[in-house]
Protein backbone atom coordinates (compact mmCIF):
# COMPACT_ATOMS: atom_id res chain seq x y z
CA UNK A 1 0.00 0.00 0.00
CA UNK A 2 1.27 3.42 -1.15
CA UNK A 3 -1.01 6.12 -0.04
CA UNK A 4 0.82 9.02 2.11
CA UNK A 5 0.52 10.41 5.32
CA UNK A 6 -2.92 11.68 5.92
CA UNK A 7 -3.31 15.75 5.26
CA UNK A 8 -5.64 17.91 6.41
CA UNK A 9 -7.67 18.28 3.17
CA UNK A 10 -10.56 16.66 3.62
CA UNK A 11 -13.28 18.03 5.60
CA UNK A 12 -15.97 15.69 6.86
CA UNK A 13 -19.27 17.93 6.85
CA UNK A 14 -22.05 15.04 7.83
CA UNK A 15 -23.04 14.34 11.04
CA UNK A 16 -21.12 11.28 12.77
CA UNK A 17 -22.65 8.72 13.31
CA UNK A 18 -22.32 5.64 14.81
CA UNK A 19 -19.66 3.22 13.79
CA UNK A 20 -18.72 5.84 10.90
CA UNK A 21 -15.00 6.33 12.27
CA UNK A 22 -14.69 2.95 11.04
CA UNK A 23 -14.99 4.04 7.01
CA UNK A 24 -14.35 7.68 7.64
CA UNK A 25 -10.28 7.24 8.49
CA UNK A 26 -7.75 9.38 7.82
CA UNK A 27 -6.10 7.12 5.61
CA UNK A 28 -9.32 6.26 3.49
CA UNK A 29 -10.35 10.29 2.79
CA UNK A 30 -6.90 10.71 1.97
CA UNK A 31 -7.12 7.51 -0.46
CA UNK A 32 -10.46 9.06 -1.70
CA UNK A 33 -8.53 12.71 -1.83
CA UNK A 34 -6.56 11.51 -4.34
CA UNK A 35 -8.90 9.73 -6.43
CA UNK A 36 -10.52 13.56 -6.65
CA UNK A 37 -6.83 14.87 -7.50
CA UNK A 38 -6.60 12.54 -10.52
CA UNK A 39 -9.59 12.47 -11.63
CA UNK A 40 -11.76 15.01 -10.83
CA UNK A 41 -11.41 17.50 -13.47
CA UNK A 42 -11.83 14.50 -16.20
CA UNK A 43 -15.38 14.24 -14.23
CA UNK A 44 -16.19 17.55 -15.64
CA UNK A 45 -14.61 17.37 -18.55
CA UNK A 46 -17.35 14.54 -19.17
CA UNK A 47 -20.23 15.90 -17.76
CA UNK A 48 -19.56 18.97 -20.08
CA UNK A 49 -19.10 16.75 -23.19
CA UNK A 50 -22.47 15.01 -22.09
CA UNK A 51 -24.17 18.29 -22.66
CA UNK A 52 -22.15 19.10 -25.97
CA UNK A 53 -23.47 15.88 -27.42
CA UNK A 54 -27.37 16.43 -25.91
CA UNK A 55 -27.54 19.58 -27.42
CA UNK A 56 -26.45 18.53 -30.79
CA UNK A 57 -28.99 15.78 -31.22
CA UNK A 58 -31.69 17.79 -30.43
CA UNK A 59 -30.37 20.29 -32.89
CA UNK A 60 -31.22 17.38 -35.23
CA UNK A 61 -27.36 16.18 -35.84
CA UNK A 62 -27.71 12.52 -36.45
CA UNK A 63 -27.95 9.82 -34.19
CA UNK A 64 -25.42 6.56 -35.01
CA UNK A 65 -22.05 4.74 -34.41
CA UNK A 66 -19.15 6.93 -34.73
CA UNK A 67 -17.09 6.94 -37.73
CA UNK A 68 -13.92 7.20 -35.90
CA UNK A 69 -14.20 4.16 -34.07
CA UNK A 70 -15.22 1.97 -36.45
CA UNK A 71 -11.97 0.37 -36.57
CA UNK A 72 -12.27 -0.72 -33.18
CA UNK A 73 -15.66 -2.61 -34.48
CA UNK A 74 -14.29 -4.05 -37.30
CA UNK A 75 -10.85 -5.68 -35.34
CA UNK A 76 -12.08 -9.04 -34.65
CA UNK A 77 -9.05 -9.96 -32.58
CA UNK A 78 -9.71 -7.95 -28.97
CA UNK A 79 -11.59 -9.85 -26.50
CA UNK A 80 -12.61 -9.04 -22.94
CA UNK A 81 -10.78 -10.39 -19.90
CA UNK A 82 -12.18 -14.39 -19.06
CA UNK A 83 -14.74 -13.78 -15.71
CA UNK A 84 -12.88 -13.21 -12.53
CA UNK A 85 -13.83 -15.83 -9.77
CA UNK A 86 -17.06 -15.55 -8.58
CA UNK A 87 -18.51 -14.36 -11.61
CA UNK A 88 -18.02 -17.29 -13.93
CA UNK A 89 -21.71 -18.22 -13.30
CA UNK A 90 -24.46 -15.45 -12.80
CA UNK A 91 -27.71 -16.70 -14.23
CA UNK A 92 -29.71 -14.48 -11.39
CA UNK A 93 -28.45 -11.33 -9.50
CA UNK A 94 -30.82 -9.05 -7.40
CA UNK A 95 -29.97 -5.22 -6.83
CA UNK A 96 -31.10 -3.61 -3.75
CA UNK A 97 -29.99 -0.73 -1.53
CA UNK A 98 -26.87 -1.71 0.65
CA UNK A 99 -28.91 -1.78 4.01
CA UNK A 100 -28.79 -5.01 7.07
CA UNK A 101 -31.62 -6.32 5.86
CA UNK A 102 -31.17 -6.40 2.06
CA UNK A 103 -27.84 -7.12 2.46
CA UNK A 104 -28.71 -10.67 4.37
CA UNK A 105 -31.61 -11.57 2.22
CA UNK A 106 -29.92 -11.13 -1.27
CA UNK A 107 -26.78 -12.49 -0.25
CA UNK A 108 -29.18 -15.75 0.60
CA UNK A 109 -31.38 -15.43 -1.43
CA UNK A 110 -29.76 -17.81 -3.92
CA UNK A 111 -28.37 -15.68 -6.57
CA UNK A 112 -25.54 -15.78 -8.17
CA UNK A 113 -24.66 -11.70 -7.67
CA UNK A 114 -25.86 -8.62 -5.75
CA UNK A 115 -25.64 -5.56 -6.60
CA UNK A 116 -25.55 -3.33 -3.70
CA UNK A 117 -26.73 0.07 -5.27
CA UNK A 118 -26.08 2.95 -4.13
CA UNK A 119 -27.50 4.90 -6.97
CA UNK A 120 -30.68 4.28 -7.81
CA UNK A 121 -32.09 2.38 -4.64
CA UNK A 122 -30.57 4.69 -2.15
CA UNK A 123 -31.34 8.00 -1.06
CA UNK A 124 -28.08 9.95 -0.80
CA UNK A 125 -28.09 10.79 2.94
CA UNK A 126 -25.17 10.87 4.89
CA UNK A 127 -26.14 7.99 6.86
CA UNK A 128 -27.38 5.87 3.90
CA UNK A 129 -23.99 6.12 2.52
CA UNK A 130 -21.37 5.58 5.22
CA UNK A 131 -24.19 3.03 7.03
CA UNK A 132 -24.21 1.18 3.39
CA UNK A 133 -20.52 1.03 3.38
CA UNK A 134 -20.06 -0.20 6.71
CA UNK A 135 -22.98 -2.93 5.48
CA UNK A 136 -20.53 -4.32 3.16
CA UNK A 137 -17.60 -3.99 5.46
CA UNK A 138 -19.87 -5.99 7.87
CA UNK A 139 -21.35 -8.53 5.05
CA UNK A 140 -17.25 -8.94 3.71
CA UNK A 141 -16.24 -10.16 7.70
CA UNK A 142 -19.25 -11.99 8.10
CA UNK A 143 -20.72 -9.85 11.39
CA UNK A 144 -23.63 -8.73 9.71
CA UNK A 145 -25.69 -11.33 11.76
CA UNK A 146 -28.54 -9.40 13.60
CA UNK A 147 -32.19 -9.35 15.12
CA UNK A 148 -34.83 -7.17 14.76
CA UNK A 149 -37.15 -5.64 17.85
CA UNK A 150 -39.70 -7.39 16.84
CA UNK A 151 -37.71 -10.75 16.96
CA UNK A 152 -37.10 -11.18 13.01
CA UNK A 153 -33.60 -12.96 12.69
CA UNK A 154 -30.96 -12.17 9.67
CA UNK A 155 -28.37 -14.72 9.38
CA UNK A 156 -25.49 -15.43 7.07
CA UNK A 157 -25.32 -19.32 5.86
CA UNK A 158 -22.64 -20.31 3.93
CA UNK A 159 -23.49 -19.99 0.62
CA UNK A 160 -23.44 -16.32 -0.60
CA UNK A 161 -23.42 -14.27 -3.40
CA UNK A 162 -20.44 -12.21 -4.74
CA UNK A 163 -21.11 -8.81 -4.14
CA UNK A 164 -20.40 -6.02 -6.92
CA UNK A 165 -20.80 -2.38 -5.80
CA UNK A 166 -23.02 0.16 -8.33
CA UNK A 167 -21.63 3.42 -6.86
CA UNK A 168 -23.62 6.94 -8.07
CA UNK A 169 -23.27 8.72 -11.70
CA UNK A 170 -20.82 10.99 -12.92
CA UNK A 171 -23.57 13.87 -12.13
CA UNK A 172 -23.99 13.75 -8.43
CA UNK A 173 -21.37 14.92 -6.05
CA UNK A 174 -21.05 14.23 -2.36
CA UNK A 175 -21.88 17.58 -0.46
CA UNK A 176 -20.99 16.05 3.07
CA UNK A 177 -17.68 15.61 2.33
CA UNK A 178 -15.25 18.19 0.89
CA UNK A 179 -11.32 18.58 -0.46
CA UNK A 180 -9.84 21.67 -0.71
CA UNK A 181 -13.43 23.43 0.03
CA UNK A 182 -15.03 21.18 -3.04
CA UNK A 183 -18.07 18.53 -2.67
CA UNK A 184 -16.53 15.55 -3.71
CA UNK A 185 -17.96 13.96 -6.91
CA UNK A 186 -20.12 10.99 -5.49
CA UNK A 187 -19.03 8.20 -7.49
CA UNK A 188 -15.64 8.63 -6.62
CA UNK A 189 -16.78 8.40 -2.68
CA UNK A 190 -18.82 4.90 -3.11
CA UNK A 191 -16.03 3.80 -5.45
CA UNK A 192 -12.85 4.83 -2.99
CA UNK A 193 -14.24 4.03 0.18
CA UNK A 194 -15.60 0.79 -0.38
CA UNK A 195 -12.34 -0.25 -2.44
CA UNK A 196 -9.94 1.53 0.45
CA UNK A 197 -11.77 -1.36 3.19
CA UNK A 198 -12.79 -4.08 1.00
CA UNK A 199 -10.77 -4.79 -2.16
CA UNK A 200 -8.34 -6.68 -0.08
CA UNK A 201 -10.94 -8.22 1.60
CA UNK A 202 -12.41 -9.31 -1.11
CA UNK A 203 -9.36 -10.60 -2.71
CA UNK A 204 -8.52 -13.13 0.50
CA UNK A 205 -11.74 -13.80 0.38
CA UNK A 206 -11.79 -16.07 -3.57
CA UNK A 207 -13.56 -12.45 -5.48
CA UNK A 208 -12.67 -9.34 -6.04
CA UNK A 209 -13.70 -5.84 -6.35
CA UNK A 210 -16.94 -6.10 -8.55
CA UNK A 211 -18.60 -2.96 -9.28
CA UNK A 212 -21.52 -2.37 -11.78
CA UNK A 213 -21.17 1.28 -13.34
CA UNK A 214 -24.35 3.14 -14.13
CA UNK A 215 -25.75 5.80 -16.42
CA UNK A 216 -22.24 5.62 -19.10
CA UNK A 217 -22.89 8.17 -22.14
CA UNK A 218 -19.45 7.28 -24.20
CA UNK A 219 -16.36 4.99 -24.67
CA UNK A 220 -14.40 8.51 -22.77
CA UNK A 221 -16.60 7.61 -19.78
CA UNK A 222 -15.21 3.83 -20.04
CA UNK A 223 -11.80 4.87 -20.44
CA UNK A 224 -12.20 7.23 -17.50
CA UNK A 225 -13.23 4.29 -14.92
CA UNK A 226 -10.75 2.19 -16.74
CA UNK A 227 -8.02 4.74 -15.12
CA UNK A 228 -9.64 4.67 -12.26
CA UNK A 229 -9.10 1.34 -11.52
CA UNK A 230 -5.67 1.08 -12.57
CA UNK A 231 -4.84 3.90 -10.84
CA UNK A 232 -6.18 2.18 -7.23
CA UNK A 233 -4.64 -1.22 -7.76
CA UNK A 234 -1.61 0.62 -8.63
CA UNK A 235 -1.83 2.62 -5.50
CA UNK A 236 -3.17 -0.31 -3.18
CA UNK A 237 -0.91 -2.97 -4.47
CA UNK A 238 -3.52 -4.95 -6.38
CA UNK A 239 -3.04 -6.66 -9.63
CA UNK A 240 -4.17 -4.97 -12.79
CA UNK A 241 -7.38 -6.92 -13.86
CA UNK A 242 -7.90 -7.75 -10.17
CA UNK A 243 -11.25 -5.06 -10.74
CA UNK A 244 -13.82 -6.06 -12.65
CA UNK A 245 -16.92 -4.08 -13.87
CA UNK A 246 -20.55 -4.55 -15.98
CA UNK A 247 -21.73 -1.65 -17.29
CA UNK A 248 -25.69 -1.04 -17.41
CA UNK A 249 -26.11 0.38 -20.61
CA UNK A 250 -28.99 2.82 -19.63
CA UNK A 251 -28.36 5.79 -22.61
CA UNK A 252 -29.37 5.91 -25.99
CA UNK A 253 -25.60 7.46 -26.46
CA UNK A 254 -24.21 3.82 -24.57
CA UNK A 255 -26.04 2.01 -26.78
CA UNK A 256 -23.92 2.87 -29.70
CA UNK A 257 -21.09 2.53 -27.44
CA UNK A 258 -20.78 -1.03 -26.76
CA UNK A 259 -17.92 -2.55 -28.28
CA UNK A 260 -16.32 0.64 -27.32
CA UNK A 261 -17.17 0.43 -23.90
CA UNK A 262 -16.03 -2.88 -23.65
CA UNK A 263 -12.74 -1.88 -25.55
CA UNK A 264 -12.10 0.74 -23.41
CA UNK A 265 -12.39 -1.85 -20.10
CA UNK A 266 -11.63 -4.70 -21.53
CA UNK A 267 -8.80 -6.17 -18.58
CA UNK A 268 -11.31 -4.81 -16.47
CA UNK A 269 -14.76 -6.10 -17.80
CA UNK A 270 -17.71 -8.13 -16.71
CA UNK A 271 -19.23 -7.22 -19.37
CA UNK A 272 -22.88 -5.27 -20.11
CA UNK A 273 -26.43 -5.43 -18.55
CA UNK A 274 -29.54 -4.06 -19.73
CA UNK A 275 -31.33 -0.78 -18.04
CA UNK A 276 -34.94 -1.09 -19.11
CA UNK A 277 -36.16 2.15 -17.00
CA UNK A 278 -33.38 4.73 -17.81
CA UNK A 279 -33.25 4.04 -21.37
CA UNK A 280 -36.87 5.48 -21.75
CA UNK A 281 -35.73 7.97 -19.55
CA UNK A 282 -32.75 8.67 -21.93
CA UNK A 283 -34.61 8.27 -25.24
CA UNK A 284 -37.44 11.24 -23.83
CA UNK A 285 -34.48 13.78 -22.53
CA UNK A 286 -33.15 13.32 -25.65
CA UNK A 287 -35.93 13.75 -28.05
CA UNK A 288 -39.03 14.38 -26.51
CA UNK A 289 -38.97 17.94 -27.77
CA UNK A 290 -40.05 16.14 -30.90
CA UNK A 291 -43.45 14.75 -31.86
CA UNK A 292 -41.98 11.30 -33.90
CA UNK A 293 -40.71 10.27 -30.20
CA UNK A 294 -44.10 10.67 -28.49
CA UNK A 295 -43.81 7.42 -26.20
CA UNK A 296 -47.44 5.72 -24.51
CA UNK A 297 -48.02 4.72 -21.12
CA UNK A 298 -45.18 3.32 -19.96
CA UNK A 299 -46.36 0.26 -18.68
CA UNK A 300 -47.22 -0.07 -22.65
CA UNK A 301 -43.20 0.16 -23.84
CA UNK A 302 -42.29 -3.73 -22.88
CA UNK A 303 -38.66 -5.45 -24.05
CA UNK A 304 -41.15 -6.87 -26.74
CA UNK A 305 -41.74 -2.97 -28.02
CA UNK A 306 -39.20 -3.45 -31.57
CA UNK A 307 -36.39 -0.62 -30.06
CA UNK A 308 -35.88 -2.54 -27.06
CA UNK A 309 -35.64 -5.54 -28.44
CA UNK A 310 -33.43 -4.09 -31.39
CA UNK A 311 -31.08 -2.53 -27.75
CA UNK A 312 -31.18 -6.25 -26.05
CA UNK A 313 -30.51 -8.42 -29.14
CA UNK A 314 -27.72 -6.13 -30.03
CA UNK A 315 -26.62 -5.99 -26.41
CA UNK A 316 -25.98 -10.10 -26.45
CA UNK A 317 -24.36 -10.30 -30.42
CA UNK A 318 -21.48 -7.24 -29.04
CA UNK A 319 -21.08 -9.06 -25.77
CA UNK A 320 -20.77 -12.61 -26.84
CA UNK A 321 -18.57 -11.23 -29.44
CA UNK A 322 -16.06 -10.38 -27.18
CA UNK A 323 -16.24 -13.11 -24.76
CA UNK A 324 -18.17 -10.86 -22.36
CA UNK A 325 -21.40 -11.64 -20.43
CA UNK A 326 -24.75 -10.07 -21.40
CA UNK A 327 -27.09 -9.35 -18.02
CA UNK A 328 -30.76 -8.95 -18.77
CA UNK A 329 -33.30 -6.15 -17.07
CA UNK A 330 -34.40 -6.18 -13.41
CA UNK A 331 -37.84 -7.73 -12.84
CA UNK A 332 -39.54 -5.29 -10.28
CA UNK A 333 -42.29 -7.05 -8.93
CA UNK A 334 -42.91 -7.84 -5.13
CA UNK A 335 -45.04 -10.74 -3.51
CA UNK A 336 -48.56 -10.42 -2.73
CA UNK A 337 -50.45 -11.57 -0.59
CA UNK A 338 -53.19 -12.10 -3.03
CA UNK A 339 -52.54 -15.82 -4.66
CA UNK A 340 -53.97 -14.63 -8.29
CA UNK A 341 -52.52 -11.37 -8.13
CA UNK A 342 -48.73 -13.20 -6.89
CA UNK A 343 -49.54 -15.72 -9.66
CA UNK A 344 -50.10 -13.50 -12.49
CA UNK A 345 -46.62 -11.53 -11.50
CA UNK A 346 -44.36 -14.13 -11.38
CA UNK A 347 -45.84 -15.79 -14.77
CA UNK A 348 -45.10 -12.26 -16.18
CA UNK A 349 -41.66 -12.48 -14.64
CA UNK A 350 -40.87 -16.17 -15.82
CA UNK A 351 -42.35 -15.13 -19.63
CA UNK A 352 -39.91 -12.11 -19.23
CA UNK A 353 -37.22 -14.28 -18.30
CA UNK A 354 -37.87 -16.90 -20.68
CA UNK A 355 -37.73 -14.40 -23.45
CA UNK A 356 -33.71 -13.73 -22.15
CA UNK A 357 -32.62 -16.38 -21.55
CA UNK A 358 -33.48 -17.44 -25.33
CA UNK A 359 -32.58 -14.49 -26.98
CA UNK A 360 -28.68 -15.29 -25.51
CA UNK A 361 -28.65 -13.92 -21.77
CA UNK A 362 -26.29 -15.14 -19.60
CA UNK A 363 -28.84 -14.44 -16.75
CA UNK A 364 -30.91 -11.45 -15.10
CA UNK A 365 -31.43 -9.79 -12.64
CA UNK A 366 -34.01 -9.39 -9.88
CA UNK A 367 -35.39 -6.66 -7.42
CA UNK A 368 -36.82 -9.35 -4.65
CA UNK A 369 -35.56 -12.13 -3.51
CA UNK A 370 -39.15 -14.33 -3.82
CA UNK A 371 -38.37 -13.59 -7.62
CA UNK A 372 -34.89 -15.35 -7.85
CA UNK A 373 -36.13 -18.96 -7.92
CA UNK A 374 -38.46 -18.31 -11.26
CA UNK A 375 -35.32 -16.63 -12.81
CA UNK A 376 -33.07 -19.64 -11.86
CA UNK A 377 -35.25 -21.52 -12.67
CA UNK A 378 -35.64 -20.53 -16.24
CA UNK A 379 -32.17 -20.07 -16.67
CA UNK A 380 -31.33 -23.51 -15.23
CA UNK A 381 -33.74 -25.12 -18.26
CA UNK A 382 -31.91 -22.90 -21.18
CA UNK A 383 -27.93 -23.09 -19.19
CA UNK A 384 -28.08 -26.60 -17.52
CA UNK A 385 -25.27 -27.46 -16.01
CA UNK A 386 -22.90 -24.41 -18.42
CA UNK A 387 -22.30 -21.47 -16.24
CA UNK A 388 -23.36 -19.19 -19.24
CA UNK A 389 -23.88 -19.26 -22.99
CA UNK A 390 -21.17 -16.77 -24.03
CA UNK A 391 -20.83 -19.40 -27.54
CA UNK A 392 -24.26 -17.74 -28.78
CA UNK A 393 -22.61 -14.96 -30.32
CA UNK A 394 -26.02 -13.92 -32.29
CA UNK A 395 -24.33 -13.57 -35.82
CA UNK A 396 -27.82 -13.42 -36.90
CA UNK A 397 -28.52 -10.02 -35.12
CA UNK A 398 -27.88 -6.98 -37.43
CA UNK A 399 -29.11 -4.02 -35.76
CA UNK A 400 -28.95 -0.19 -36.95
CA UNK A 401 -28.58 3.06 -35.16
CA UNK A 402 -32.15 4.24 -36.46
CA UNK A 403 -33.54 0.91 -34.41
CA UNK A 404 -32.42 1.53 -31.46
CA UNK A 405 -34.49 4.79 -31.41
CA UNK A 406 -37.00 4.46 -33.53
CA UNK A 407 -40.70 4.25 -31.28
CA UNK A 408 -42.55 5.10 -34.61
CA UNK A 409 -44.59 1.78 -34.22
CA UNK A 410 -45.68 2.38 -30.81
CA UNK A 411 -46.03 5.65 -30.26
CA UNK A 412 -49.18 6.72 -28.86
CA UNK A 413 -51.29 8.85 -26.54
CA UNK A 414 -50.97 8.29 -22.90
CA UNK A 415 -54.20 6.81 -21.47
CA UNK A 416 -55.92 8.43 -18.08
CA UNK A 417 -54.47 5.60 -16.30
CA UNK A 418 -51.36 5.90 -17.90
CA UNK A 419 -51.11 9.76 -16.48
CA UNK A 420 -52.60 8.32 -12.78
CA UNK A 421 -49.82 6.10 -12.69
CA UNK A 422 -47.10 8.42 -13.54
CA UNK A 423 -48.24 10.87 -11.11
CA UNK A 424 -48.77 8.70 -8.31
CA UNK A 425 -45.64 6.68 -8.87
CA UNK A 426 -43.59 9.96 -9.11
CA UNK A 427 -44.66 11.52 -5.75
CA UNK A 428 -45.16 8.72 -3.73
CA UNK A 429 -41.31 8.30 -4.75
CA UNK A 430 -40.37 11.76 -3.93
CA UNK A 431 -41.75 11.70 -0.56
CA UNK A 432 -40.25 8.42 0.45
CA UNK A 433 -36.70 9.63 -1.38
CA UNK A 434 -36.98 12.62 0.55
CA UNK A 435 -37.49 10.76 3.69
CA UNK A 436 -34.13 8.87 3.10
CA UNK A 437 -35.46 5.63 1.55
CA UNK A 438 -34.53 4.77 -1.86
CA UNK A 439 -36.68 1.76 -3.15
CA UNK A 440 -40.60 1.69 -1.75
CA UNK A 441 -43.03 -1.20 -3.17
CA UNK A 442 -45.57 0.56 -5.24
CA UNK A 443 -48.95 -0.83 -7.15
CA UNK A 444 -47.28 -4.42 -7.03
CA UNK A 445 -43.52 -3.25 -8.22
CA UNK A 446 -40.65 -2.15 -6.20
CA UNK A 447 -39.42 1.29 -7.87
CA UNK A 448 -36.69 3.36 -7.59
CA UNK A 449 -35.28 6.36 -8.92
CA UNK A 450 -35.34 5.26 -12.38
CA UNK A 451 -39.16 4.44 -12.26
CA UNK A 452 -39.64 8.16 -10.72
CA UNK A 453 -37.33 9.74 -13.66
CA UNK A 454 -39.58 8.09 -16.31
CA UNK A 455 -42.88 9.06 -14.77
CA UNK A 456 -42.53 12.32 -14.07
CA UNK A 457 -40.17 13.03 -17.61
CA UNK A 458 -43.57 11.58 -19.28
CA UNK A 459 -45.60 13.54 -17.84
CA UNK A 460 -43.18 16.85 -18.98
CA UNK A 461 -43.24 15.21 -22.61
CA UNK A 462 -47.03 15.00 -22.49
CA UNK A 463 -47.89 18.17 -21.36
CA UNK A 464 -45.06 19.93 -24.08
CA UNK A 465 -47.39 18.20 -26.63
CA UNK A 466 -50.24 18.98 -25.32
CA UNK A 467 -51.62 15.61 -25.17
CA UNK A 468 -52.97 15.95 -21.40
CA UNK A 469 -54.08 18.73 -20.02
CA UNK A 470 -52.09 20.79 -17.68
CA UNK A 471 -55.48 21.32 -14.98
CA UNK A 472 -55.98 17.91 -15.31
CA UNK A 473 -52.26 17.11 -14.04
CA UNK A 474 -52.47 19.07 -11.87
CA UNK A 475 -56.08 17.80 -10.24
CA UNK A 476 -53.69 14.94 -10.26
CA UNK A 477 -51.36 15.96 -8.13
CA UNK A 478 -53.58 17.86 -5.48
CA UNK A 479 -55.58 14.05 -5.23
CA UNK A 480 -52.37 12.02 -4.57
CA UNK A 481 -50.93 14.54 -2.38
CA UNK A 482 -53.65 14.48 -0.09
CA UNK A 483 -53.79 10.77 -0.07
CA UNK A 484 -49.86 11.75 1.20
CA UNK A 485 -50.96 13.93 3.43
CA UNK A 486 -52.06 11.14 5.70
CA UNK A 487 -48.13 10.03 5.77
CA UNK A 488 -46.23 12.59 5.74
CA UNK A 489 -45.86 15.46 7.57
CA UNK A 490 -47.12 19.12 5.64
CA UNK A 491 -44.22 20.13 5.25
CA UNK A 492 -42.79 17.18 3.44
CA UNK A 493 -45.70 17.22 1.44
CA UNK A 494 -45.04 20.88 0.36
CA UNK A 495 -41.08 19.67 -0.56
CA UNK A 496 -42.64 16.68 -2.81
CA UNK A 497 -45.21 19.10 -4.67
CA UNK A 498 -42.39 21.76 -5.29
CA UNK A 499 -40.26 18.74 -6.27
CA UNK A 500 -42.72 17.95 -9.05
CA UNK A 501 -42.97 20.98 -10.47
CA UNK A 502 -39.62 21.87 -10.89
CA UNK A 503 -38.94 18.37 -12.59
CA UNK A 504 -42.43 17.90 -14.47
CA UNK A 505 -44.12 20.76 -14.79
CA UNK A 506 -41.01 23.40 -16.09
CA UNK A 507 -41.01 24.12 -19.20
CA UNK A 508 -37.73 23.13 -19.49
CA UNK A 509 -36.51 19.48 -18.51
CA UNK A 510 -34.17 19.28 -15.80
CA UNK A 511 -32.08 16.07 -15.96
CA UNK A 512 -32.13 14.37 -12.86
CA UNK A 513 -34.75 15.05 -10.50
CA UNK A 514 -31.81 13.96 -7.47
CA UNK A 515 -29.39 16.88 -8.21
CA UNK A 516 -32.34 19.47 -7.01
CA UNK A 517 -33.48 17.13 -4.85
CA UNK A 518 -30.51 16.44 -3.03
CA UNK A 519 -29.15 19.74 -2.73
CA UNK A 520 -32.48 21.41 -1.84
CA UNK A 521 -33.58 19.24 1.09
CA UNK A 522 -31.13 16.18 1.40
CA UNK A 523 -27.90 17.66 2.53
CA UNK A 524 -29.22 19.34 5.34
CA UNK A 525 -31.72 16.55 6.39
CA UNK A 526 -31.71 16.06 10.09
CA UNK A 527 -29.33 12.91 10.87
CA UNK A 528 -32.11 10.76 12.73
CA UNK A 529 -34.90 10.99 10.46
CA UNK A 530 -36.73 8.34 9.71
Amino acid sequence: MTISAPTVRARVLGAPGHRHDEILTPEALEFVGLLVDEFGDRRLHVLRERERVASRLASGSPFGFSVATAGIRADESWRVAPPAPGLTDRRVEITGQPERGMAVNALTSGAQVWIADFADATAPTWDNIVGGQLTLLDAIERRIDFSTAEGKHYRLGEQLATIAVRPRGWHLTEAHLEFDGRPAPASLVDFGLYFFHCARRQIDAGHGPYFSLPKLQSRDEARLWNDIFVFAQDRLGIPRGTVRATVLIETITAAVAMEEILYELREHSAGLGMGRRDYLFSLIKTFGHRTDFLLPDRAQVTMTAPFMRACAELLVHTCHKRGAHAIGGTAAQVPSKDTGTHGAALAKVRLDKEREAEDGFDGSRVAHPALVPVCREVFDEVLGSRPHQLERTRDDVEVTAAQLVSVRRISAPPTAEGVRTNVAVALRYFAVWLDGRGAVAIDGLMEDAAAAEIARVQIWQWLRHRVIERSAVERLVEHELGLLGSEFPPSAVDSVRGLFERTALSRELPEFFTTDAYTRHLVHRPEGRS
